[in-house]
């Protein structure tokens, strides 16, 4: 099966010089959620954009189910729907106006069961007459949910959709992006909160100085790059690091009840039964051991860091 997104040697220079986009290439699985994470600054936000439509490249191309994004533009973006970063909604139109109005823009017959549908699924329902100068920030931000989602697209583009947003509100968004995931709707995300990244997605991209910088499915990413730590709780406290443990990635805690090791997790060997070995043969004895994995943002912050 195709990618429903092929990318190839995308680039964007704007008028000042500024290249926010250095021949980016990327697939987009269909029926996948793909985190794409980058700092601020990184082409991100360009990068959607130009898929979308709302910004020209400088070089390259774009296809979304096989077709060019110029050349067949009202194809490509029909299948799309768009939550943007900025809330912009006509402040004095209701709730269920503004959603119906969206659709109707796509050329699209009226289907009130499935707006409906729609506003109760983002808790918009008892909102739906109310003018949208009167909403808060998050209801707000709901609506432009359902704007993005009111033709039933096929991909749905979301540019920091929870920056800034209530608790209950994440809570809703996610929910609905697994309701969408499952019937058949491709997902791209961008999102500060790595850890709804780590949580949902399929794949994760990373761009960082207008360059993709690595794409992998989120357990191998973590697979390959992660680090374990094994945390050993000592029987009695020690004052100084042992010389005997000078060959291992060990540090003593601060109070000196614990060593900590932390090794490769993709190294061939992890060296904690040579550790083991030694500690006994030094006579440190342990009560307890634990491990803890690396983190998406640990791995986000070192590609980043690697990068820069």
């Amino acid at each position: 099966m195709s990618p429903i997104i092929q990318i190839e040697s995308l680039s964007k220079i704007y008028d000042t010089g500024f290249e926010a986009l250095k021949s980016v290439s990327l697939d987009v699985e269909d029926g996948e959620i793909l985190a794409l994470l980058g700092p601020n600054g990184a082409g991100k936000t360009t990068l959607i954009s130009i898929i979308v439509g709302l910004v020209n490249a400088t070089g390259g191309s774009v296809t979304v189910d096989g077709r060019d994004i110029v050349d067949d533009y009202r194809h490509t973006r029909a299948l799309i729907g768009l939550v943007p970063q900025e809330i912009t909604t006509d402040a004095f139109e209701t709730v269920w106006a503004t959603i119906t109005h969206t659709r109707g823009l796509f050329g699209l017959a009226a289907d009130p069961a499935y707006i409906e549908q729609l506003l109760k699924d983002l808790s918009l329902w008892d909102k739906k007459g109310e003018k949208l100068m009167t909403l808060s920030g998050g209801m707000k931000r709901r609506v432009m949910i359902a704007k993005a989602l009111s033709h039933k697209p096929r991909i749905l583009f979301l540019d920091e959709p929870t920056a800034g947003v209530d608790v209950e509100l994440r809570k809703d968004m996610w929910a609905l992006v697994r309701r969408l995931k499952d019937s058949g709707v491709t997902i791209i995300l961008t999102t500060h909160y790595i850890d709804e990244a780590e949580e949902i997605a399929d794949r994760v991209a990373v761009i960082n100085h207008g360059e993709i910088i690595v794409v992998e499915e989120k357990a191998e990413l973590m697979r390959k790059l992660g680090q374990k730590t094994l945390f050993l709780d000592l029987q009695e406290r020690l004052t100084v690091l042992p010389e005997s443990l000078s060959a291992f990635n060990v540090a003593l805690s601060e109070d000196g009840n614990q060593l900590i090791y932390t090794y490769d997790t993709n190294a061939e060997r992890t060296g904690i039964t040579r550790l083991l070995a030694t500690l006994n043969d030094s006579g440190i004895r342990f009560r307890d051991l634990s491990t803890t994995q690396s983190s998406l943002e640990d791995i986000f912050v070192k590609l980043v860091r690697d990068e820069a």
